[in-house]
């Protein structure tokens, strides 16, 4: 009793309290979201894939590692289920951020403004905080690990089972996409850092790095044991390389990724020669940042929830800038304010983000208090999305069970509301021409399953594969559906 008296009479209780439920109110609205983001369509084709006793990446393809298929599998893909989780998961990170916060700032004004601007920014969907992407599942693995790590450098390297802790938290986090080992590089170079004459840097580096690699390693035991990890291999690892590749060509293959590199390089460098005069807490702050930045700029595409991975980090770099600010230190908080200013400007040049936040709320208000339309509200979130919820009903109302579709087009969301799997490896069109081999495979698979419909979406290029045996059956604002006659 005398704890939860003292946990009620605490400033810091109530701040999260208000805080959280705050985040809850902020991120409520995406859980009565239609099914309309595209990634999550592959996602949630994949988690009924699984549940069907399909094998990932053999049976059921997608590019990423298994974590995030196998947690839309958990929840039968069920969007509401799933974002749900990561709404859960997002608080948790929330509170793990608020420790880590606290073992780095000493003013607890800093403390609350930089849990309050991650807190508001994760819970908005100005970031796609709202989306059940791999980098909302990340952050509380990837936070925690950096919680971990801080509070055991701070007690002198006197336990190493934390260590390990942290590096399997990584390690989990690296199932769900690549490129967590960005932060795993960055909490590894900072041990080497904060280096002192006593501390056992090589075991700690051993077993911080065993447990980043165990996760993975028992992933890829499994799909060696399964006869699939030449497809595993491909689809978290190599096949990114390409994707990676594109964006950053500049004078020759990857030379953007080199420039970035470079400076990246040089800036850990004066990190290094200047340690012993950073404070541990700043210089924690300085190669997560630099690390977090060449990650969210790693594949030079502009995609919104790619700042997420940065997200903490910016955070805590913010707070930094504001206890430079309160300590009245004027050369370095012109520094800070200039780097801020440089930071901002780079990546409103080179990000989207979602702008539509007032109307974002105002839709789902409208739509709870029965003032707009069901098919107005989902065309709020893309216009095509009523379009594929009436291509579903027609498909639900006259398939029989095991039934295959296949559909020539990118919402793969369209499988998920009719209950029904593709009958290939591959869910969406740009997967299937990804590569000569894909295309020929997605042509053998029509030929050998022949499902019993097509349908070829109005907006997408013209159809590479045969319709012959097919006849349109019916002609939808966005799609034309085709049954087979025999």
């Amino acid at each position: 009793m005398k704890l939860l008296t003292r946990i009620e009479k605490s400033k810091n209780f109530w701040f999260l309290f208000i805080l959280l439920f705050g985040f809850f109110l902020l991120r409520l609205p995406s859980l009565i979201e239609p099914y309309w983001y595209g990634d999550e369509g592959i996602y949630q084709t994949i988690g009924l894939a699984i549940r069907d006793g399909k094998l990932l990446y053999r049976d059921i393809w997608d590019n990423k590692p298994p974590l995030l298929y196998l947690a839309y599998a958990l929840f039968w893909s069920d969007q509401f289920a799933v974002r749900a989780f990561s709404l859960c998961l997002g608080t948790l990170s929330l509170i793990s951020f608020f420790f880590l916060a606290k073992n780095l700032f000493k003013q607890q004004k800093t403390v609350w403004t930089t849990t309050t601007l991650y807190g508001i920014l994760f819970g908005l969907p100005i970031l796609e905080g709202n989306i059940a992407n791999s980098e909302n599942f990340m952050l509380l693995p990837i936070i925690s690990a950096s919680y971990l790590l801080i509070r055991s450098v701070a007690k002198s390297y006197k336990n190493m089972l934390p260590f390990f802790g942290a590096g399997l938290l990584l390690g989990i986090a690296l199932l769900f996409k690549v490129v967590a080992v960005f932060d795993f590089a960055a909490l590894l170079l900072f041990l080497f850092f904060v280096e002192r004459k006593k501390s056992p840097i090589v075991k700690t580096a051993i077993g911080f790095t065993v447990g980043f690699l165990l996760p993975m390693s028992l992933a890829a035991a499994f799909f060696l044991s399964n006869g699939a990890f030449s497809e595993f291999f491909s689809a978290s690892f190599t096949q990114n390389v390409g994707y990676v590749g594109y964006g950053n060509k500049f004078l020759f293959a990857n030379g953007l990724l080199v420039v970035k590199l470079f400076f990246m390089g040089a800036f850990l460098l004066f990190l290094f020669i200047k340690r012993n005069s950073i404070f541990p807490s700043h210089l924690f702050i300085f190669v997560w940042l630099a690390f977090s930045l060449y990650n969210a700029f790693f594949s030079q595409r502009p995609y919104t929830h790619y700042l997420l991975v940065l997200l903490p980090s910016f955070c805590l770099w913010i707070g930094l800038v504001g206890e430079t600010i309160l300590r009245k230190q004027r050369e370095r908080t012109i520094i800070y304010t200039l780097i801020t200013g440089v930071l901002l400007f780079l990546l409103s040049q080179n990000f989207w983000v979602y702008g539509k936040i007032t109307s974002y709320y105002q839709n789902a208000l409208l739509f709870l208090t029965n003032k707009k339309s069901v098919e107005d509200y989902q065309a709020f979130f893309d216009r095509k999305t009523p379009h594929d919820y009436q291509i579903a009903q027609f498909i639900k109302g006259r398939r029989t069970k095991n039934e295959a579709v296949f559909i020539w087009g990118n919402n793969a969301q369209v499988y998920v509301l009719s209950q029904t799997l593709p009958p290939g490896r591959f869910t969406v069109a740009y997967h299937m021409t990804y590569s000569k081999e894909s295309l020929k495979e997605t042509a053998s698979i029509l030929q050998e399953t022949k499902p019993r419909f097509l349908i070829v979406m109005s907006y997408m290029d013209p159809i590479p594969f045969t319709l012959s045996g097919y006849t349109p059956r019916i002609t939808l604002t966005q799609a034309t559906i085709y049954e087979r006659r025999f």
